[in-house]
């Protein structure tokens, strides 16, 4: 017969190894009845801790959280961790920074490793790992804790604790925006499709366009990335129409700047001749000439907020709200009335 092991405690007494490990380290952070079920069934099944295991988990006890990320927009990644590594400042964490590529299959089992071998305390899981269903079963069945920052218009309170933005109504609020200037012939331009955002984004400016009566025009909507080149190359193919538009909006502030140059490269007056607008108010919609009519997201206070959630509920053991932001509308140069003919 073997000898009982952590596991078995923890599936004795109901709860996870990481409480089980609180409370063989005398943590406080625990509750006394959870503490009181968890003595009980240390007893019940005559466990002994290893002290050298011992030992290597209270030397290495998770002070320190991981930051994951693939996303292509530097200025997102860069603020985001500014966020983050501020709230670790702040409760005495450190922070290893961790890009990835979310598209790989070994993704789930590269983290798990990636929190045991760097002996984290957690992970926060930026888009688009952070809607990735698969993934979150893997890391919830291996007890790593994890905090996502998702694209979603509520909480939807699934029991795994997230920070949530509303992309859709801020991007209702921008599409509104170019309706009420007059705009009817609105171009969209899409960013990555497995990035939530992107048809949360999409989903506002059709909603938009359907609330004011105006009817979707799929020749003005086309596929892309977060990315300067495809906003250039997709205003382009926009702009050739025989109808163009006579505004774009593009998913991000980087598709677009690339609408301002192929505007410009077309020789076009932007504003009157074409209202642009991007969404995330990153430094190329300040930079940019005129500057650019976004949303407002605050990317920075968003990672504190998911590392703040991380970190708190790691020293509670508790459950905690998840938080949501609104993207704010700021209406720049780059939108006005469309030119009267």
């Amino acid at each position: 017969m073997h000898s009982p092991t952590i596991k078995d405690v923890a599936k004795h007494a109901g709860v996870s190894l990481k409480t089980v490990s609180r409370v063989i380290n005398h943590e406080a952070a625990v509750r006394p009845e959870t503490r009181e079920k968890v003595e009980r069934a240390i007893e019940q099944l005559g466990y002994r801790p290893d002290p050298s295991a011992r030992s290597l988990r209270s030397s290495s006890h998770a002070y320190a959280i991981g930051l994951v990320y693939d996303n292509p927009n530097a200025h997102y990644v860069i603020d985001m961790q500014n966020g983050v590594l501020s709230a670790c400042r702040e409760r005495g964490f450190g922070l290893q920074i961790y890009p990835c590529d979310s598209a790989a299959p070994s993704l789930a089992e590269e983290l798990v490793s990636l929190v045991q071998r760097a002996r984290l305390a957690g992970l926060i899981l930026a888009p688009p790992m952070s809607e990735q269903s698969a993934l979150l079963a893997t890391l919830k069945a291996s007890d790593v804790d994890f905090v996502r920052i998702i694209a979603a218009r509520e909480d939807p309170k699934d029991g795994m604790p997230c920070v949530y933005v509303d992309d859709h109504d801020a991007a209702y609020a921008i599409t509104e925006h170019l309706i009420q200037l007059g705009h009817t012939r609105i171009g969209f331009l899409w960013g990555e499709p497995h990035h939530r955002s992107s048809p949360e984004r999409y989903q506002g400016y059709a909603d938009a366009l359907k609330d004011y009566g105006i009817p979707l025009n799929r020749k003005l909507i086309l596929p892309g990335r977060y990315a300067f080149d495809d906003g250039f190359r997709g205003a382009r193919k926009l702009l050739a129409l025989k109808e163009p538009p006579t505004a774009i909006f593009g998913c991000n502030d980087e598709i677009a700047a690339g609408v301002l140059a192929a505007a410009r490269s077309a020789g076009l007056d932007v504003p009157w001749d074409l209202s642009i607008a991007g969404f995330e108010d990153s430094p190329f919609s300040k930079q940019a000439w005129p500057a650019l009519t976004t949303a407002r997201q605050s990317t920075s206070e968003i990672g504190r907020h998911a590392a703040l959630h991380l970190i708190s509920g790691l020293q509670q053991d508790s459950d905690l709200p998840n938080e949501g932001f609104m993207p704010e509308l700021v209406v720049r140069g780059s939108t006005a009335p469309p030119r009267q003919t």
